[in-house]
């Protein structure tokens, strides 16, 4: 079967945002904040919203360290959660 990568070595696409360069990233993704911004649609964390969110991230930070130091674990397959090992 022919790839749709045709002319490309290396398997990798030319195309979308992910092989962009970093740069290019970066302005593109500041112009959509900006867009949002100007058009009263963008979503601004209250000080009580970026506390919780911090405390779920702190909680299973410290659930993923607790889970690789167990016996058996091998540390780097530990992490993610919802895996059905």
């Amino acid at each position: 079967m022919a790839s749709n990568n045709q002319g490309n070595q290396g398997g990798k696409s030319n195309r979308g945002f992910a092989s962009m360069d970093p740069q290019r990233q970066r302005e593109i993704a500041s112009e959509g904040g900006r867009a949002a911004h100007e058009k009263g649609t963008a979503h601004e964390f209250t000080s009580e919203e970026a506390r919780e969110a911090g405390r779920k991230g702190g909680m299973a930070r410290s659930a993923n360290r607790r889970n690789a130091a167990q016996p058996g674990n091998s540390g780097s397959h530990a992490g993610g959660g919802n895996s059905s090992n």
